[in-house]
């Protein structure tokens, strides 16, 4: 005679893990697919941004300079941790045959020339993707392009 026990609520609840270990790894799968689309939209917009923020700057430029005022104090753009790098190699990438010295990437990027030329000398020099080009006197200045 065999007697067949009722579950308990520790047996339901381990039926139940199962589920909900697939399901917490598909949305764990859908969030990484999300970060990662993410990214890519950012990477494919920033060069126009940067290149926007150039075109609107010189427009202020020339309009105070049409109006007689003074021109505008140009802003300063903050990058977070491991943003400049990114937008540094962004803007090399979408220009590929040019050459770009520091003051002219912190233009576009609307930041100071010695974020710029700092992010080289600690980061930059080392960059695989980044072709170091010395110009001038001695070799001490530098210009910035994409290895491509």
């Amino acid at each position: 005679m065999s007697t067949k026990v009722a579950p308990d609520k520790f047996d339901l609840y381990i039926l139940n893990v199962d589920d909900f270990k697939a399901l917490n790894q598909q949305k764990n799968e859908l969030k990484e697919k999300i970060a990662a689309m993410r990214l890519e939209l950012e990477e494919k917009i920033r060069p126009y941004e940067s290149e926007l923020n150039t075109i609107i700057r010189k427009l202020e430029l020339n309009l105070a300079k049409i109006e007689g005022g003074p021109a505008p104090a140009p802003s300063v753009t903050k990058f977070g941790r491991g943003k400049l790098g990114a937008s540094i190699k962004s803007l090399l990438q979408a220009n590929p045959d040019k050459e770009f010295k520091p003051k002219e990437i912190a233009a576009a990027l609307q930041t100071k020339g010695t974020a710029v030329s700092l992010w080289f000398n600690k980061y930059g020099n080392n960059d695989p993707e980044i072709d170091r080009i010395p110009v001038g006197e001695g070799g001490k200045r530098f210009v910035y392009k994409f290895k491509g």
